[in-house]
């Protein structure tokens, strides 16, 4: 069982563990994994996209407001460094509409424009080599919190890194070496974002 497939059964047991079987069962009847061009595409995109990540989306293709058949699927997927906090998975679709999207508004970030603005020494500093694949957004629509996959870190980053992004107080940080060592990380701490109080307004 490759890591991706191993997520998604653990990610069940602590849906069944939270009392929410039926809404994962809902889940699993209707969702399906991305096509065969958007997955190529994503790949021509992002040439270094981690292996883990398409298998994840061969599995399925997104949570965030997605729209399988005649269902709209809005579902906890992910969680971050960020004990118990919940995020969706973008659909591979998703993430190549976002492709400059933080390019859009993140320049403040990247530049350090604001000295008590917290970003890691691992994420580089040129907004024109600039290369983030961003894969997840948080329960509010990314407005808090969206995730991203690093391709262009600095000297003292890992190609591949995870990032977090944070908004009030902002900050961009890294939570994991790899997309590999990020999945692993949600899975040590045994899915905490799943819980009785991020699955209320889902019951």
């Amino acid at each position: 069982m490759n890591l991706a497939r191993k997520y998604v059964e653990g990610l069940k047991e602590a849906y069944y563990e939270n009392g929410a079987a039926k809404l994962w069962d809902h889940f699993e009847k209707v969702m399906h994994g991305a096509e065969k061009k958007d997955l190529e595409k994503l790949k021509a995109l992002y040439p270094d996209i981690p292996d883990s990540l398409l298998q994840l989306l061969e599995i399925v293709d997104g949570t965030y407001w997605r729209k399988y058949g005649g269902d709209t699927v809005s579902l906890l997927f992910l969680g971050s460094d960020m004990e118990e906090y919940p995020y969706y998975l973008l659909s591979a679709q998703q993430m190549i509409d976002t492709k400059d999207q933080f390019s859009s508004w993140g320049d403040y970030l990247i530049t350090r424009e604001y000295d008590d603005i917290p970003v890691d020494e691992g994420i580089c500093d040129d907004m024109d080599k600039l290369c983030l694949l961003h894969f997840s957004d948080c329960t509010n629509n990314g407005g808090t919190s969206q995730l991203f996959i690093d391709f262009s870190p600095s000297a003292k980053g890992t190609k591949g890194q995870v990032l977090r992004y944070l908004h009030d107080p902002d900050e961009l940080v890294i939570v994991a070496d790899s997309f590999d060592e990020y999945l692993q990380m949600l899975m040590d701490e045994a899915y905490d974002f799943i819980n009785e109080e991020s699955l209320e307004d889902w019951e």
